[in-house]
Parts: structure tokens; sequence; C-alpha cells
């Protein structure tokens, strides 16, 4: 055993992080046959029903019907007027590239949809992989990716939903952006902003980046001509933890002129971006809230920013607690961001991580779709794989990570009837 260790770990990179990350949807493909034998009565298909039509549920099925008849160009709505659910809810470029594959292989469309999420998993997987090395050593990396690939909602990542497309353009426009690549990360982004939203806390963060990189040099930058030296990192910034290594762009290097108007021009194309789908809606429907109609259709009422979380605490721990509650929430996730191994993920993947809880914050109504709705805060992994380079801590948090897969499949994913109709969405 040992000796196959040594030999696996002088594979190539990919190599390694690849096979692991087939291990792992193995095993997510395990959990969901095992659910599956459990499945009774359901609004789709027989019980017990095979692999393959246990994971085209839920959303799947919106996917698979703008594949098929692409969306709206009316809002569905009921009697007295109420927008009903309807397709403008998924964004366009995940069943897009499912019916391209669809028109060029002749397979069938939820197959298309399925080898797409399949494939885009594993490419955010080793694009994960060289972002989190720019961090860290090349042992703490794979584990931090290990641990993106076996979280307890990654068995998303082998479904016909578009996480892990979004995912995988998410972990791109991340890696480009900490590489200084800020036009070639433009393209990037306006796909990213046609496969989920995640368009308003990415413009966010380029945003607060480059007012981070220009104010300490705005006199310089007035005097025009000289290049600008980059802030070193967060302010406060703790020393090194175990298994980081020096960042493989210079942190501390210069930031030209051309690469701060870069930034801005990606913070522009970033908010744009972020508006293009609800625009589009707006362009087919004539309807300029259509978006944010359909969206909160599922919520069963008009979107009030915050006040959701204030609900589901009082919802959850009483009419006193219930409204603390969010405030713990909020201070304990900036009790985390000031750790140190959240500080030595750097400013940009921080960023993003606050940027993308404060969208959460203003836009999300929490309920089970919560934890799906937590993995683009996948740079914590990393994070958790600094905590400690015993092989001992790292194999529990994946066997952990694992142990909750079953508990998200079998609790979220499987469908068994509430008490009062319905049951809770993965």
């Amino acid at each position: 055993m040992a000796a196959a260790g040594a030999r696996t770990a002088r594979w190539p990179w990919w190599l390694q992080l690849g096979g692991l990350y087939l291990a792992a949807r193995l095993v997510s493909a395990c959990i969901f046959m095992a659910a599956a034998l459990q499945q009774g009565v359901n609004p789709w298909f027989p019980p017990k029903p095979d692999y393959w039509n246990f994971i085209n549920i839920w959303d799947a099925r919106w996917y698979a019907e703008v594949l098929g008849n692409g969306y709206p160009v009316a809002l569905p709505t009921d009697d007295a007027g109420n927008v009903q659910e309807n397709a403008w809810a998924f964004y366009p470029l995940f069943p897009l590239l499912g019916r391209s594959l669809t028109a060029l292989t002749g397979i069938a469309p939820a197959a298309s949809l399925t080898v797409i999420a399949m494939l885009s998993g594993l490419a955010a997987a080793l694009v994960i992989y060289r972002l989190f090395r720019h961090r860290a050593s090349q042992r703490t990396a794979l584990w931090g990716a290990v641990f993106v690939s076996t979280f307890p909602v990654s068995p998303v990542l082998q479904v016909p939903y578009a996480e892990s497309l979004n995912l995988l353009l998410l972990a791109s426009a991340l890696l480009l952006v900490v590489r200084r690549r800020y036009l070639w990360a433009m393209p990037v982004v306006l796909l990213m902003c046609l496969s989920r939203p995640t368009g308003v806390p990415f413009a966010a963060t380029v945003g607060l980046l480059f007012l981070y990189r220009v104010y300490p040099h705005l006199p310089t930058l007035s005097r025009g001509g000289r290049p600008l030296t980059a802030a070193a990192g967060p302010a406060g910034a703790t020393p090194p933890v175990t298994g980081m290594a020096a960042p493989a762009v210079p942190g501390a290097g210069e930031h030209s002129r051309g690469e701060l108007w870069s930034l801005a021009g990606l913070t522009a194309v970033s908010g744009l971006g972020a508006l293009l789908w609800p625009g589009i809606a707006w362009a087919v429907t004539g309807d300029l809230q259509a978006y944010t109609k359909t969206e909160t259709v599922w919520r069963g009422h008009d979107l009030v920013p915050f006040k959701p979380w204030f609900d589901t605490g009082v919802q959850l721990f009483g009419p006193v607690l219930g409204l603390v509650a969010p405030f713990v929430f909020v201070a304990a996730f900036v009790a985390l961001l000031r750790s140190r191994p959240v500080v030595a993920l750097g400013a940009e993947l921080r960023l993003w991580c606050v940027c993308y809880l404060v969208y959460l914050l203003v836009f999300l109504h929490p309920q089970t779709s919560t934890f799906r709705m937590l993995l683009p805060l996948f740079p914590l992994a990393l994070s958790a794989a600094f905590v400690s380079r015993s092989r001992a801590y790292r194999g529990t948090v994946v066997v952990m990570f694992m142990l909750l897969q079953l508990v998200w499949v079998v609790w979220l994913w499987a469908w068994a009837q509430l008490p009062g109709g319905g049951d809770y969405p993965p």
C-alpha cells in the first residue's frame, strides 16, 4: 500500500487530482443509487428509479425544459395575475451548451446536460488547484481541491444542474484576477454571468479590489507615468500559515497604470454582465421585472433585502433569539475571515468570500437550497487545508464530508412529501 501511494505521488498533479475527483464522484454516485432504492412515490417516476432517472429531477427538469422549449415570451400568470414558476429563473448558458451537444452527437438532452456537468466539475477541480497553488504548496493545494470535490453538496457537480459550470467559470475568473489577466477575465466573467447569478458579488469584488489597489497611490496617479506599487496584502495580515507557499504572482509587486485601467474595465464589464440576464428577460417579455418576479415566485412573497433572514431566524429560534441569530451569524463569519488560515488566502479570495456572503444576506431567502448556494465560497476549502498538515486531520475532513453527502442526498435530494405537501428542495 505504501509503495502504491509513493508511485501515485509521483504522478503529474492533474492526474492525481483527476483520479481523486472521479473517485469522489463514484462515491457520490453510490450514495445516489443507494438513496434511489429507498425512493418512494414521487412526482416524476415510479418508486425505486435507476440512477439516471434519479439525478434528473428538481431543477434538472427545468434545464431540460429550457433546452427543449426555450423561454416563454410572456410570463405565465394565474387568474389573479400572479406570475407563476417559469424558466426565466434558470440561466441560459448550461442548457444552450446541452442543446449544442445534443445537436452535434444526437444523444438525449438529459445525457448532454449530465456530460457537461461532469466535465465542467472535473475541469473546475483542476482550475481550483491552479488557483490554490498561488497561495499554497502543491500538497496543500491538492488537499484544498479534494475538499471542494468531496464537499457535502458536491454531488450536485454530477447532476444536470449549472453549479459545476458556474464553479468552473468562477474559479477561472478568480484565477485570472489573481494573475492580473484582467482583460482575459472579461469574456469569462460574461459567460459566468449567463450560467448562474454570481455577477453581482463578482462585480463588487473586483470593484473593491480596484479601490484597494488604487487608493494608496492616487497622488502617484495624478502625477502620471510612474509605476504603482501594490499593497502587499490585507491590513493586519498575519504571517503565513502551515502549508502556505510564496504567491506565484507578485502580490507585493508593481501595478502599472495599464493594469489598473484594465481592472477598472473588468469592474464595468462585471457590472454589465450582472445585469445581462435580467435585461434579456426584460427585452423578451416586455416586463422590466420579469426576472425578479420569476425568482420571487418560489419564495411566495416579494423581495425585501435582509428581511428573510430575520423571518427564518424567528421561525427557527423564536421571536427574541431569532432576531439576534442573523447578527450572530455575521459576527461568526467576520471572526472566520480574520482567522490566520483565511487571511492567508490573500486579498482577492477574501474579498470574493466577503462579497458573496453579503450578496446572500441581501438577496437570499434562506432555506434548504442555501447549502447548495454556499458552494461558491469554495476558497474557504483552502483555508481548511491550512489548519493542519496532519494526514489524520485532512483525511477526517474528507470522511466527514462524505458522510454529510449521505445526509444531503437522503434528506434533500430524495423526495418525501411533507405533511403540508411538497418537499424541501436540495
